[in-house]
């Protein structure tokens, strides 16, 4: 036959003929038992294999796998475990994951006074996205979002004059009206609060115990297009990146999609916790997926000191001063560190021996090579606390203790100003003035 061999039978595999018997048996015999022995037997092996671990394992959709490496047998990474999940477990993880934390995720428009140049002004707005904390109103986001003062030629945006709140997860699509209750430059953090109650606080993970690879989740307000999630992986931890204004931060990277309009979202991990709070992304040609959170660990203490006390308590030493390099210290043999080049008036500083000319090279015993390493060091502690400075003066090294008082207002306006001053005893380098 012309389709003999359709489905590829060879000639030795026909079927063969069953002889027929001279003599029927019994329906129990030839229906009843063998369909019996099959249900038992069925039973015995699933009984079987769910006893057993890895059988039960290998039924179903984790996988473990496990690698040596004899090339590398002195590395830590030589062995490793790892557990892998099919397409339908990695789903369901981030409809769980959503459903869970997109009712805690808000939308934030904020609206500003454009004042222009030729005379008379207009109203801008500008959209952005927050994270519910408590039940009864309160929100964070970054300062960026409700702090857009900017000036130019031709306008001048004010600070902003009217901030409303939308929650995704609320049948009634009401707005409401948002109070500031306190904001941090320095952090680019900020703390918001609406008049309602029994809204759905976001679970706090934990951000100090983290791993590059695992998964996360973006959710906010993305162009203003509303509820909005993606996910990705945690890139690298403890990225320390600039802002357009020169403000460094230590973040949580990630490739999880964050567009304009995510700043103040939640980044949250496979539990639906927040983990991190989205605030940068790099954009350019031939960059992609590359968005930065501040850790929520971090981030807490200054949360709850900005709804304690509408702003942060910082320490601060009381001196004004430049970072030396490592060009300027072969060029005027010199340590590298920063160059005292006033001491403030009434500060803590005035109270110590330190003294205008010194280079500070430790703090507290770590080495010190800019600006941002002493702040670092600083912010670390408390109001009261004693920090010790190794200081290079007159050709030798001394040790100076200053204890930590609290920054006065009118310093923390002057610090986010830069100006262009020498220090006055012959050296040639540029002063980045800041004040502790």
């Amino acid at each position: 036959m012309d389709n003999e061999n359709e489905f590829n039978y060879s000639p030795n595999n026909d079927f063969k003929q069953i002889p027929k018997k001279t003599k029927s048996a019994g329906f129990g015999k030839t229906v009843l038992l063998p369909f019996v022995s099959g249900v038992i037997g069925a039973s015995i092996i699933v009984a079987t294999c769910f006893g057993v671990p890895n059988i039960k394992n290998k039924l179903f959709t984790t996988t473990t796998i496990e690698k040596s490496d004899s090339k590398s047998n002195n590395s830590s990474n030589s062995e490793y475990n790892a557990s892998l999940m099919d397409l339908a477990q990695y789903s369901e993880t981030a409809v769980a994951v959503s459903e869970k934390a997109l009712p805690s995720v808000v939308g934030i428009t904020v609206n500003y006074n454009v004042a222009s140049a030729f005379g008379g002004s207009s109203e801008a707005t500008a959209s952005g996205s927050g994270v519910i904390i408590s039940d009864d109103g309160y929100i964070i986001t970054n300062n960026h979002v409700i702090n857009s003062e900017s000036t130019s030629s031709y306008y001048q945006v004010t600070e902003a004059t009217k901030i409303e709140v939308h929650l995704f997860g609320d049948s009634d699509d009401v707005v409401y009206e948002a109070k500031v209750i306190g904001s941090d430059k320095d952090t680019d953090l900020a703390v918001l609060k609406i008049e309602k109650e029994g809204l759905i606080a976001i679970d706090i993970g934990d951000s100090d115990n983290l791993r590059v690879g695992e998964f996360v989740m973006a959710m906010g307000n993305p162009l203003g297009l509303g509820s909005t999630v993606t996910a990705g992986i945690i890139s690298a931890l403890n990225r320390e990146v600039e802002d357009s204004d020169g403000n460094s931060y230590v973040t949580i990277q990630t490739d999880a999609a964050i567009n304009s309009g995510n700043s103040g979202g939640a980044l949250v991990n496979s539990k639906g916790e927040l983990i991190g709070i989205n605030s940068l992304k790099l954009s350019g040609s031939g960059i992609e997926g590359i968005g930065f959170a501040m850790p929520i660990n971090s981030s807490m203490d200054i949360i709850d000191q900005l709804i304690d006390h509408g702003s942060v308590i910082r320490p601060y030493i009381g001196i004004s001063g430049s970072s030396i390099t490592e060009a300027l210290s072969e060029r005027y043999d010199v340590p590298v560190g920063v160059y005292v080049e006033e001491i403030l008036k009434d500060g803590p500083a005035e109270k110590s021996d330190l003294k205008v000319g010194d280079i500070i090279t430790e703090v507290d015993g770590k080495k010190v090579t800019s600006i941002n390493e002493i702040n670092a060091i600083k912010n670390k502690l408390n109001v009261g606390d004693t920090i010790t400075l190794k200081v290079y003066r007159d050709d030798k090294y001394e040790t100076v203790k200053i204890t930590l008082a609290e920054t006065p207002a009118e310093t923390e306006e002057e610090q986010s100003k830069e100006t262009n001053t020498f220090p006055n005893n012959g050296f040639n380098f540029y002063s980045f003035p800041f004040d502790f």
